[in-house]
């Protein structure tokens, strides 16, 4: 079995040891570590990045491989080390200010400029960072490594290849000095990081990732509307363990913000299973004594049937017990929510000042899904998170590049959620509002460890409310249709519709006693 890997907890001053293998990796992994100076990528790269070889960073302009660079030389002055960063594109005030745009200090970074002068403004010198009538590539590459050996730094930075790649002209020739560079960094117990914009002509081959000791690629993903999302992969890093995929990432001040790919099977499970209340008693007997800890709700039905509602119920119950409850709020602004719960009865002030309720406003177009995951992790393992309410599902697909991505992202975080013993309660809005079938954005039910149906019906000239657990895999629960009515003094469930035929279509039959219209009293 594979250890769980937790994130944050080596010490800030002491390198990384070796770790269990991730899941579905099997390869021995003996080599020393080095921290890249980001969590995230230290907890992808098993520790860190083995010590003493060199590596690709590639990725188009925007993704971050500067900060990501920058981030790795800082975590080695910190550690007593000597770095160099050989800026070949940008100047050495450039790099210094986008250190100074993340709060970091730029007095022990030392940055090796070779750029062209600024008043060497000739047509010819703008096709490459120098003048190709007076510096060659091989004279390039050699005041480079005499720098190198005057300062002896455990850590360096080449930002970036597409203006060596330029300079050589040709594939052979840049090939044939890549690999001279790496040679002459080969025993010295340097570490290297090659940063490749892929600007250059010819620089989509896979020569150059070949010859490197490990690829990391950065991505950049246009939307059609909000951020953009970012991810990364580890594409190769010989002889050592690694998780595998795509790992979203965001870049905010301080830096790069890496969220792991979520391996739910890295997680053993350890609570006892028992029943989580609603405090409304019939709500309670349609899932046959309650919803379970450990397992996933959803809450299915057209828009404005009360599916947030009685989430709220559930998680304010929690409150009251004293457990934690989160609710993921994509469509609802936090204050409407606030002021809606409150006109059902319902005052949550109490439970969001002491902490046992919070409620986070979740702007989709703004999210990236690795992120949310994080957000979530972060709260049950540190704050001891019981009940979790995502409200709605249609928001979550909102947030996601592709809706095929959707039920894997959702499996993980659920099997996960599930292992430690966490009540998921998920609303999703279907299309229409009268009838029984109503399709959905997207089939998550088969997910969902219990499904509790909401229907709009009609009777006695209104429009009224009905639910049902139409699923429970945990246990028993009633098969009855009962109504529900939302009122000034919360939420109320009424009795079995035996009376009725068809409330599912929307349109039922009444069988019963025609005097009896009222179905729910809130009396």
């Amino acid at each position: 079995m594979n250890e769980q890997r937790e994130p944050g907890r080596q010490k800030a001053d002491a390198r990384p040891q070796p770790k269990a293998s991730p899941v579905g990796v099997t390869t021995p992994d003996l080599l020393e570590r080095i921290s890249t100076g980001i969590e995230g990528l230290d907890d992808i790269l098993n520790g860190g990045l083995p010590g003493g070889h060199l590596y690709l960073v590639e990725g188009d302009p925007g993704t971050g491989k500067t900060t990501l660079a920058l981030q790795f030389l800082l975590r080695g002055i910190r550690l007593g080390e000597r770095v160099i960063y050989v800026t070949l594109s940008e100047s050495k005030a450039e790099l210094e200010q986008v250190a100074r745009s993340h709060g970091w200090p730029t007095d022990s970074l030392g940055i090796y400029e070779m750029v062209p002068p600024q008043d060497d403004l000739s047509g010819e010198a703008q096709y490459t960072v120098f003048h190709p009538s007076e510096v060659e590539l091989a004279d390039t590459i050699t005041a480079i490594l005499e720098q190198v050996d005057i300062n002896k730094p455990q850590r360096v930075v080449f930002d970036s290849l597409s203006e060596l790649r330029m300079l050589a002209r040709d594939p052979l020739r840049y090939r044939r000095q890549i690999l001279a560079l790496k040679r002459h960094f080969a025993g010295r117990a340097c570490t290297v990081l090659l940063l490749d914009d892929r600007t250059a002509e010819g620089s989509h081959d896979l020569q150059l990732q070949s010859i490197a000791h490990g690829v990391i690629i950065m991505q950049s993903l246009e939307r059609d509307f909000g951020i953009k999302r970012r991810r990364m992969e580890v594409r190769k890093l010989r002889g050592s363990s690694f998780r595998e995929g795509f790992h979203d990432y965001t870049i905010q001040t301080g830096g790069l913000s890496i969220y792991p790919r979520l391996i739910a099977s890295e997680h053993k499970p350890g609570f006892v299973r028992k029943p989580v209340a609603s405090g409304v008693r019939e709500l309670d007997d349609l899932f046959g004594g309650g919803i379970d800890t450990g397992t996933s709700t959803l809450f299915m039905g057209p828009a404005g049937c009360g599916k947030s509602t009685v989430a709220l119920r559930y998680a304010l119950s929690s409150a009251e017990r004293g457990e934690k409850a989160v609710i993921f709020t994509f469509d609802e602004a936090f204050a409407t929510l606030i002021e809606r719960a409150k006109g059902l009865g319902m005052h949550t002030a109490t439970y969001l000042s002491n902490g046992k309720l919070q409620i986070e406003q979740v702007d989709p177009a703004e999210l990236a899904p690795g992120e949310f995951v994080a957000r979530v992790r972060r709260m049950v393992e540190e704050e001891n998170l019981r009940v979790l309410v995502i409200d709605s599902m249609n928001g979550f697909l909102n947030a996601m590049p592709h809706e095929q991505f959707l039920a894997m992202q959702l499996h993980e975080l659920l099997s996960y959620l599930s292992q430690q013993g966490v009540a998921t309660i998920l609303t999703l809005a279907q299309h229409g509002f009268i009838g029984s079938n109503m399709p959905t954005p997207v089939d998550v039910s088969y997910l969902a460890d219990s499904v509790l149906l909401f229907r709009y019906f009609e009777f006695g000239g209104e429009i009224r409310q009905a639910l049902s657990v139409v699923k429970k895999r945990s246990g028993p629960h009633e098969h009855a249709i009962r109504e529900l009515k939302l009122y000034a003094g919360g939420v109320l469930v009424g009795r079995s519709l035996k009376e009725f035929s068809g409330v599912l279509t929307g349109v039922p039959n009444f069988n019963g006693n025609p005097a009896n219209v009222e179905i729910v009293s809130a009396d």
